[in-house]
C-alpha cells in the first residue's frame, strides 16, 4: 500500500536544498496576459516617442 502512495504522489522538482517549489494555487489579484503586457509596453514607447517629436520645442 505505501509503494502505491508513494506512486501517486507528485515528484517535487530538484531544486537546491528543496527551496523552489511550485503550487497549482490559484493566487488574488488582476490576471493578465502576457501578450497584453507586451503590446501595452510597445505601445507605451511608442506613445513617448511620438510626444517628443511632436512637443520638442526650438532648441
Amino acid at each position: 500500500m505505501s509503494r502505491r502512495r508513494r506512486e501517486e504522489e507528485a515528484i517535487a522538482p530538484a531544486s537546491s536544498a528543496g527551496l523552489l517549489r511550485f503550487f497549482q494555487d490559484e493566487s488574488y489579484g488582476f490576471k493578465v496576459r502576457p501578450e497584453f503586457v507586451v503590446i501595452s509596453a510597445i505601445l507605451l514607447i511608442v506613445a513617448c516617442i511620438v510626444a517628443h517629436w511632436f512637443f520638442k520645442g526650438p532648441i
